[in-house]
C-alpha cells in the first residue's frame, strides 16, 4: 500500500499563524477547495505559488516545504 508524504507545512504554518485555509484562500483569489487539497497535500501548489503563499504568511518559502533529508 502507498502512503502520500507530506511535501509541504502549509497547513501547520497557517496553526502557527493562527489563519485558516480561507482566509489565504482570499488572500491568494483562489478556490478554499484548492487551498484544503494543499493543506492535506492531495495537491501541491506551483513554485510561483508557493512563493506566494510565502509572501501573503510572512514567512520563509523554506519554512512551507519539510525537508527532504
Amino acid at each position: 500500500m502507498e502512503t502520500t508524504k507530506d511535501i509541504n507545512r502549509i497547513k501547520v504554518v497557517l496553526v502557527e499563524k493562527k489563519r485558516t485555509n480561507k482566509w489565504l484562500a482570499e488572500q491568494l483569489g483562489k478556490d478554499p477547495a484548492t487551498v484544503s487539497k494543499w493543506c492535506t497535500n492531495t495537491a501541491q501548489p506551483s513554485l510561483e505559488r508557493l512563493l506566494e503563499i510565502a509572501n501573503v504568511l510572512e514567512v520563509d518559502v523554506k519554512d512551507l516545504l519539510n525537508s527532504s533529508r
